[in-house]
Parts: C-alpha cells; structure tokens; sequence
C-alpha cells in the first residue's frame, strides 16, 4: 500500500468539483462516475458512500481494481489507484455514514487502499 506523500494530502484538501471513480467489470469494460461524498480515511486509503451505484457495485464484487481522479487547485490532475473493497457495516461504514450528506441514502462504504499515485502522468507513489 502506498502512503500520499505531502503534496497529494495537500492537493485533496485544495480539489475541485467531483471525483471521478472508475472500474472495469470482468470483461475490462470499464465504468467511470462522479462521486461528491468522499473522503480521506487515512493516508493509504479512501472512502466513497455509495448514494447510487449500480455498476460499480457489480464491478466491485467481481473484483475490479480502482482509480480515483481530481482536479486541485492549480489545475493539477491527481489519480489514485488501488483495490476496492465494500462495507455495508463496520468502521468504514460507519465513518461514512459520519460525514456523508444526509440526503443522500449512503448505502455502503467503497473503500479504495491506494497503491499507486500519480500527478499527470509524473508516477508518484
């Protein structure tokens, strides 16, 4: 597992709009949507409530690796990327259910474990 490095944990705090999360279902097609209720559980992971899944989930379940993708303040592009793992209980969960908007139904907690950074295509990680 990778650790973001200070620069990452910085450009986070500083992103703007919507995360991009993609996977890829068992044939490699891959899935991409925008998700706004998201976090930084601790430096080597991520977690995204899950207000309206549906083929990410599938492709989760089927094991699919995860990229994360936002934009910082200074027009810089960040991508993480990592395995995913999904909760409907425990302590991911209930952290999500802690800060997700409560409009928002947070049916489970995605969890990306970051294993490799990027800034463009500058490999951070």
């Amino acid at each position: 597992m990778a650790k973001l490095p200070k620069e990452v944990r910085q450009a986070w705090d500083n992103r703007k709009g919507a995360v991009v999360l993609s996977t890829v279902n068992k044939a490699g097609i891959p899935n991409s949507i925008y998700v706004t209720c998201v976090s930084k559980y601790d430096e080597e992971t991520l977690i995204i409530a899950n207000n309206y899944f549906s083929k990410t989930i599938a492709n989760i379940k089927e094991g699919s690796y995860g990229t994360a993708l936002f934009i910082a303040g200074g027009e810089d592009a960040y991508q993480v990327k990592g395995s995913i793992e999904y909760y409907t209980s425990g302590p991911y969960f209930e952290d999500m259910k802690k800060w997700n908007d409560k409009e928002y139904p947070g049916h489970g907690a995605t969890v990306l474990k970051i294993d490799e950074i990027y800034k463009g295509a500058e490999e951070l990680s």
